[in-house]
């Protein structure tokens, strides 16, 4: 409800635009009304382009509507009998409007609660007079825009004020044209007159005709000056119009794109279309409104010809007001959703295409079709050269025709390609080293249609963002790298797809931090120490100095084509594994600050060997893609008084979908303090997965547990190699039964000094397995 109690302080144009928000698809009734209510739904977790999530919009539309009938029934008194009628009519309204199509429903709330926080940040901001340099800047220009309709409002009201006074004075010119031609007539019947009558009407007649005629000589050259005043008017402000529209497309909307891409790469949502599309809508308004003017000119000049250059000079600003409301036509015809940048042959996707002009120019009173295909690199180039006159393709899209829809409550014109499906691909021919997750397609969008009537018809198209395409997850982590590096470095403008093949390591580093801070959902990034790690990564360096490489430029190749020195796999294949690894299992303890993580094994051995013993660090791995490992200090078992850093083989995915990270740490009783000296039950037992509960029926429910042997005491004397269970008291009795699985084999360190954690997880597995086979009879008579 906070943000409706902000609305209501709206003022002047701001409060215009929140009320124009709300009508007969959503009366503002309601948001009063259930202002609370709707502001505590969960709106933005219902997908529009995902036909599964109808039930979820459904669900809320029932909900809205019941809450309307509620409202309704407390309703009481003389004064509340008419809202107690009127919110029972809305709730009646809701239902048959929005009962067969509940998305719709779902995108006008989230549109006008967008717009609304929208007004009210922009109305704050203006009020403090405080915030950040970028938002001033933001501020300046819109309001550099917003001074600029106003000033084409104006000269498009004077100019329509002087086409008006000038169709008054033809329309009074004409008359007076047909009156000295009437003049003439009776002159020419004086012929018939008797001499005496004939001398005394013809010199009357000709004072006359003088006089009339010199009234036409002298108009018309008034008019004439009229004509090319007003023309020269519309000149000044076609210029206007074109400074405004270089503005809004070239500035402006090339910038949302650029947010659009960097999205791609977990940059901030790109945001701001609404506020494109109501500058896009108010430049085609007056563009149309001053083409109808220069068209009633032309109208006005062939009704009235009159000697000049006139008639030349109407069809050139013909001619430009056309070329501009054709470049503003072709450049709002944008991908609002762009399709997967990393597409897999055989895999459902989505896209949405808009029309930012389509509501203002009625469009959607025919609608239009849209053809989606997927073409290559070079068929993208020749299409913006012009030199392809018909679409190629270079494969086949399943569901890949849509029809543009009007969505009344947002007042936009979009096509919602829910279920297309990349049925097959064909290749070019690779380039050099170049491999197939190196090579980039592109979607193109294309559609026609009439405005005016049937006056303009236009040919649309638009370019996706470059795709990757795969036929395998495997490929998925290698078409990653391309897609992140053509978001990150690609110019506007570029002939497709060109992006440099090295850049400074600085501008890799905002890259990195940018995919990773979203990926971790956090804005704990990147630290210039996690960046000195990962730059000696990438360079097999061992300066510890980020100054060093501030100016040093890294290549694609160093980036994903060359392994890294002594390992089978690429620099980002490495990081890539790191984000996968996290992401999927470890993302709260990093947001929690407990994973350092970029840090090499000297560096842990120098950090560790100042703590106390049985103080740990989690960093990930050197030698294996997506792997963390737990470093810790204590003593040598072998040699009395001497400290060591141990280091655990390598945990990956696999290891975590067995038993997380915070049950592992718990499982290893000799680690005792996080870096620095932070108690690990402090920070991880918020994670541990609650205790097992007591038998049930008699069943005793088996747990598999972490252990290193050489840091455990087991309980009983076991056989020499051999996994056992230490079972307790039976179900019977009053003691919980409790099992501890241990391995008594000889784990030997790795070369490198790690543990060889797969000997102890072999036995734990072994022990599940035969956990899960049937009890043998001495079991069977306990558990009776």
């Amino acid at each position: 409800m906070a943000m409706w109690i902000q609305a209501q302080q709206l003022q002047g144009d701001a409060l215009h635009q929140m009320q124009a928000l709300y009508g007969q698809h959503f009366p503002i009734e309601v948001r009063h009304y259930l202002a609370q209510w709707i502001e505590s739904q969960s709106w933005d977790s219902v997908d529009l382009d995902n036909p599964g999530e109808e039930a979820k919009a459904k669900r809320l539309l029932d909900n809205l509507v019941s809450e309307l009938q509620r409202k309704a029934q407390l309703q009481g008194g003389e004064d509340g009998f008419l809202l107690k009628i009127k919110l029972g009519h809305y709730a009646n309204q809701f239902k048959s409007t929005y009962d067969r199509c509940p998305f719709e429903l779902v995108r006008c709330i989230k549109h006008i609660l967008q717009s609304e926080q929208r007004l009210v940040q922009e109305a704050t901001n203006a009020s403090s007079g405080v915030g950040t340099q970028a938002m001033d800047t933001l501020s300046q220009r819109h309001q550099q825009i917003n001074q600029a309709f106003e000033e084409l409002r104006l000269a498009t009201q004077e100019t329509e004020n002087e086409l008006r006074k000038l169709q008054h004075s033809q329309e009074y010119f004409i008359i007076q044209y047909q009156e000295n031609l009437r003049i003439q007539a009776q002159l020419s019947s004086l012929s018939s007159v008797p001499a005496a009558e004939r001398k005394q009407r013809e010199t009357t007649l000709q004072s006359k005709r003088a006089t009339v005629e010199a009234w036409l000589a002298r108009e018309a050259s008034t008019l004439q000056k009229y004509r090319l005043d007003l023309a020269e008017q519309h000149q000044k402000t076609l210029g206007l119009l074109r400074k405004q529209q270089t503005l809004i497309l070239d500035e402006e909307l090339i910038q949302w794109k650029r947010r659009q891409q960097l999205a791609g790469n977990g940059g901030p949502h790109e945001g701001g279309l609404d506020v494109l599309q109501s500058w896009c809508e108010k430049l085609a308004d007056l563009i149309w409104q001053n083409r109808q003017q220069i068209r009633r000119c032309e109208h006005l000049t062939q009704q009235l010809p009159l000697p000049g250059s006139i008639e030349e000079l109407l069809n050139k600003l013909n001619a430009d007001i056309t070329d501009i409301i054709s470049a503003l036509v072709t450049s709002t015809f944008i991908i609002e959703k762009q399709p997967p940048q990393v597409l897999k042959t055989q895999t459902k996707f989505a896209a949405t295409v808009r029309l930012l002009v389509g509501g203002k120019l009625n469009v959607h009173m025919n609608p239009p079709q849209v053809k989606a295909v997927i073409v290559s690199e070079q068929q993208a180039k020749a299409l913006l050269k012009n030199e392809s006159t018909h679409s190629e393709s270079s494969g086949e899209i399943l569901n890949n025709n849509c029809v543009m829809e009007y969505h009344q409550a947002t007042c936009t014109l979009s096509a919602h390609f829910r279920n297309m499906s990349l049925k097959r691909i064909k290749r070019s021919d690779r380039r050099g080293a170049e491999s197939v997750t190196e090579e980039k397609f592109t979607i193109l969008f294309e559609s026609q249609f009439s405005i005016g009537g049937n006056e303009l018809v236009f040919h649309v198209k638009t370019l996706s963002l470059p795709v990757v395409v795969i036929v395998h997850g495997s490929q998925d982590n290698n078409a990653t790298a391309t897609v992140l590096w053509d978001n990150a470095f690609a110019e506007p403008g570029r002939v497709p797809f060109v992006v440099p093949d090295k850049v400074l390591w600085t501008q890799l580093c905002d890259a990195l931090d940018m995919k990773y801070k979203a990926e971790m959902h956090s804005g704990r990034g990147l630290t210039e120490d996690n960046l000195v790690f990962l730059a000696q990564k990438a360079f097999s360096s061992s300066s510890n100095n980020p100054e060093d490489y501030r100016n040093m430029t890294i290549s694609w190749a160093q980036f994903n084509r060359e392994n890294l020195p002594g390992r089978n796999f690429t620099f980002w294949q490495w990081f890539d594994g790191v984000v996968e690894l996290m992401k999927k299992h470890l993302k709260p303890h990093w947001n929690d600050g407990a994973i350092l993580g970029f840090v090499n094994k000297q560096q842990a051995q120098d950090m560790l060997l100042s703590k106390p013993n049985g103080t740990f660090l989690l960093r990930f791995s050197d030698s294996e893609i997506g792997g963390i490992t737990i470093a810790w200090v204590a003593e040598n078992p072998n040699k009395q008084g001497e400290r060591l850093v141990w280091n655990l083989l390598p945990y990956t995915t696999k290891d975590f979908s067995i038993r997380s990270l915070a049950d592992r740490i718990s499982d290893l009783n000799h680690l005792l303090f996080l870096y620095p000296d932070r108690a690990k039950d402090e920070v991880f037992s918020k994670y541990y997965t609650p205790p097992l509960s007591k038998p049930v029926d008699g069943y005793v429910k088996p747990q598999i547990k972490q252990v290193v042997p050489e840091f455990t005491t087991p309980n009983p004397e076991p056989c020499p190699g051999v996994a056992f269970m230490d079972q307790t008291a039976s179900s019977s009795t009053s003691h919980s039964n409790s099992f501890g699985v241990y391995s008594t084999i000889d784990t030997m360190l790795d070369p490198d000094g790690d543990f060889d954690l797969e000997d102890s997880m072999d036995v734990a597995r072994h022990v599940e397995e035969l956990l899960r086979r049937p009890m043998a009879n001495q079991w069977s008579s306990q558990q009776s």
